[in-house]
């Protein structure tokens, strides 16, 4: 009998509190954008970077981590996920004004991106593991895993909103908070036995691991990460781009004798691709959109209301899973729908009783969106161990990063420019950012000036010019979140298209591995 046995429920609060830190991490710097925009003057497509780097560089950790995770062990990568958070805030922290616009906005991408590094391997270990841990219902636990996620986002909301709203505490302390519970992951993991998954514990390689992958996976993961140096490194050449995602590719080719991979899994891949998109992109605007709209104090205190309803639900998806029978398919395709009415009735509030309702109906939509997505993954590609796992929420977080945060501030520029423009054309002239903002393949945009908007907020009494600043920036914020509305309904017509599939073969159901059957492969 081992001296240190496996103790499920401590490994699965310990991963609940690794990934806690990040949800608190990732909430104080959605709160702190506004103080980033006033002191740097970055525009808000800037702010979308920046913030955005918070989630792509979860995607490298999540991708490394993913693949050694089995190999290298749980503890190994704690570890490294443990270091890169301390750094991650000494980084960001050195950013200061009298450094100028471009040397601060390199501290605080590089700080973000750091800090998504770290939160990246402690996925790779707590996903895989949960699903390890719970084979006989893993929508349940993983829902419960992630349910620490809008936990962080509801403690690191009501932190910003005590320490800048109500105290005026400056950013950089705020964002220490995110130390403490990284403190208590640590310790909690510290001594744990880890359990292997069902394909290493199976006796299968690499290569067979992969095979479900595929080519077509790979092709999804070499065109985000092309995403992710095109967009972070303009000067690289598209053709140098285009070679790397061909190497990528013809490795994943190489070691699984180039099996296509699912189809289904590639579907998955690309849907879960639109999932980061709205759930990461709005929770990382949210506060900011909604306290334009009202104000900032109840920009926060929504958010944390919003957080703290997605908090409790997740702790029933089991409960609905068996009472409402509903597959995890179809809780998806419900959520969707939710998610695109709650989104579309948030664009229009005027008061803040009509924005909890507005913002409880897209809240209850988002819940179950990233667990359940995971957990659908175990379920039906139990080979491909913490590998297709890892990569699904890599791809979540890249596109977060890359499509959700930068594309809502580019459309947050967009639609308020053309706003000002309407209203007050020489206001926009003189208010104009100096340079253009653009993102992807969508023409630069000149923003309005950071600091200018800030200063017409701040005035007691704002001038006619001011006040055309303002309410072009709310019309921009309004437009933003109809535009954001399009991605809900698409998932809901791929989540339905789910459930016919799943229909036509039988009903959803969990597929195990067998060892024998692994080891005749």
């Amino acid at each position: 009998m081992s001296e240190n046995p496996i103790n499920p429920q401590r490994l699965l609060w310990a991963g609940f509190t690794a990934i806690l830190a990040t949800g608190v991490g990732f909430a104080v710097r959605g709160g702190i954008l506004d103080n980033w925009g006033a002191e740097f003057g970055f525009s808000a497509t800037q702010l979308g970077v920046i913030s955005g780097a918070g989630l792509t560089g979860f995607c490298f950790g999540i991708f490394a981590g993913g693949l050694v995770v089995d190999k290298l062990g749980y503890g190994k990568l704690i570890v490294v996920s443990f270091v890169l958070h301390a750094l991650s805030a000494i980084v960001t922290l050195t950013a200061a004004p009298e450094m100028g616009m471009a040397t601060a906005y390199k501290y605080l991408f590089w700080g973000t991106f750091i800090f998504a590094l770290a939160n990246g391997a402690l996925e790779a270990v707590a996903n895989p593991l949960v699903a390890r841990l719970f084979p006989e219902n893993r929508t349940h636990y993983l829902n419960i895993l992630h349910a620490s996620w809008p936990l962080g986002l509801v403690l690191g909301g009501a932190l910003g909103w005590l320490l800048d709203d109500r105290m005026g505490v400056s950013w950089k302390l705020q964002l220490v908070m995110f130390l403490l519970p990284t403190v208590i992951y640590g310790a909690m993991f510290l001594g744990q036995k880890f359990p292997k998954s069902e394909a290493a514990e199976s006796g299968l390689g690499l290569g067979e691991m992969f095979k479900d992958v595929g080519l077509l996976g790979g092709v999804v993961v070499a065109a985000m990460l092309a995403l992710f140096f095109s967009a972070t490194f303009p000067s690289i050449p598209t053709w140098l781009l285009f070679v790397g995602g061909i190497v990528i590719v013809g490795v994943i080719g190489k070691i699984t004798s180039f099996a296509v991979g699912s189809v289904v899994l590639f579907v998955l891949f690309g849907t879960h691709i639109l999932v980061g998109a709205v759930e990461l992109g709005t929770d990382g605007w949210i506060q900011n959109i909604t306290g334009n709209i009202l104000s900032s104090e109840q920009g926060k205190v929504l958010f944390v209301i919003t957080s703290l309803t997605m908090f409790l639900l997740r702790f029933c998806a089991g409960w609905i899973e068996k009472n409402l029978r509903l597959s995890p398919v179809s809780l998806l395709c419900v959520c969707a729908i939710f998610a695109f009415i709650g989104l579309n009735l948030t664009s229009g509030i005027t008061s803040f009783g009509g924005a909890v309702v507005a913002l409880l109906i897209y809240g209850v939509g988002k819940t179950f969106f990233w667990p359940t997505m995971l957990a659908i993954c175990g379920d039906r590609f139990p080979r491909t161990g913490a590998i297709a796992m890892s990569i699904m929420g890599g791809l979540g977080m890249m596109s977060g990063g890359l499509i959700g945060l930068p594309g809502l501030g580019y459309a947050k520029d967009r639609f308020a420019s053309e706003a000002l423009v309407e209203r007050a054309p020489q206001v926009y002239a003189e208010s104009q950012a100096q340079e253009k903002s653009g993102w992807l393949f969508f023409e630069p945009v000149a923003a309005i000036d950071g600091r200018a908007l800030a200063e017409a907020k701040a005035a007691e009494e704002p001038t006619n010019d001011q006040i055309a600043l303002i309410e072009s920036d709310l019309a921009g914020d309004r437009k933003t979140l109809k535009a954001d509305s399009v991605i809900p309904v698409t998932l809901a017509v791929i989540y339905l298209g789910f459930v016919l599939y799943y229909r036509s073969c039988g009903g959803y159901r969990r597929l195990v591995l067998a060892k024998e059957v692994a080891s005749r492969r």
